[in-house]
């Protein structure tokens, strides 16, 4: 099984629940190139790990972080994420 196989579609951004736990959900997201995640708020701590491609991630604090391959950033509980925006295509797991 591959990641990539999850996102067959040709939308902007792409989610799909791979499990889901008490807490959350673990959701794999494709956002193609110049796409964006719109505005939401996460109710449990979160961990966005970029698994291919570039991504912006910010939130309301005025944090923005530059996400290749590889990298990863803690996303804190009720706070605002401002939208995810994308340089090139990527594909996340969050």
């Amino acid at each position: 099984m591959n990641i990539k196989s999850f996102h067959t579609e040709e939308k902007p951004v792409s989610a799909k629940k791979l499990f889901s736990t008490t807490e959350g959900n673990v959701t794999a997201l494709q956002i193609k190139a110049n796409g964006t995640l719109k505005e939401h708020i996460t109710t449990v701590p979160a961990l966005l790990i970029c698994i291919n491609g570039n991504v912006v991630f910010k939130n309301e604090k005025g944090v923005t972080e530059n996400l290749s391959s590889g990298d990863m950033v803690n996303i804190e509980p009720k706070r605002k994420t401002l939208g995810r925006r994308n340089r090139r295509h990527s594909i996340t797991i969050n």
